[in-house]
């Protein structure tokens, strides 16, 4: 039986998944691209009476991480892992688009991740993995045992991430789709930040990044 519980709440502006991933047998939480409303997400934790153990960004785009300072006033203890090469894009207003969309925000990581970066948080083994194209510093957290991978805003179902804003490349994404996460098991549960969840068998046979 999986020790993995995954609950999500749609959050923000633009209908951000922000994930909740409980240890079922120790109830620490990780929260995944926090997107906005610190103390509704707090109190979700509270309620459940989970222990939180650490966020993870998936990119730096406002809608992903507009509630993380208020989080990190909260939980002091709780550490922010990001990728590496998004340092620059979340701490500027006008590159996450915080300045245009909403007041501005600017957030950085207590751990920046290198790509394959193995860490351990809540009792899960999860990987990094570096997927460019949405933005130069999108990545994906892969999660082997629970079969489960956080996808952001690279891999959606049958879709994927815009890559018109700053440093967003479409080759660059079809070459993080194709060459990385499509390289993953048939049954790995793809968990995206915005739509529904789906599967890497599914994404193989419909996404328009295939073709």
């Amino acid at each position: 039986m999986s020790k993995l519980l995954i609950q999500y709440r749609v959050l923000g502006a633009i209908g951000t998944n922000t994930y909740f991933l409980v240890n079922q047998e120790t109830q620490e939480v990780i929260l995944v691209d926090p997107a906005d409303n610190a103390e509704y997400i707090a109190d979700q934790c509270k309620q459940r009476e989970y222990k939180p153990a650490g966020i993870l960004l998936t990119h730096g785009h406002f809608d992903h991480i507009y509630a993380v300072n208020d989080l990190k006033k909260a939980w002091p203890e709780v550490k922010v892992y990001a990728f590496e090469g998004e340092k620059k894009l979340m701490a500027d207003p006008w590159m996450n688009r915080s300045k245009v969309w909403a007041e501005p925000v600017s957030v950085e990581a207590d751990v920046w991740l290198k790509d394959r970066e193995k860490i351990q948080l809540a009792g899960f083994d999860i990987e990094v993995l570096h997927t460019p194209g949405h933005t130069s510093g999108s990545c994906c957290y892969y999660i082997e045992d629970e079969k489960t991978l956080m996808s952001g805003d690279t891999l959606f179902c049958e879709s994927y991430g815009r890559t018109d804003l700053d440093t967003g490349s479409e080759s660059a994404i079809f070459r993080s789709i194709q060459e990385c996460l499509l390289k993953l098991p048939d049954d790995v549960d793809v968990y995206p930040g915005h739509m529904d969840v789906t599967t890497i068998e599914h994404e193989k046979k419909y996404n328009p990044a295939v073709f």
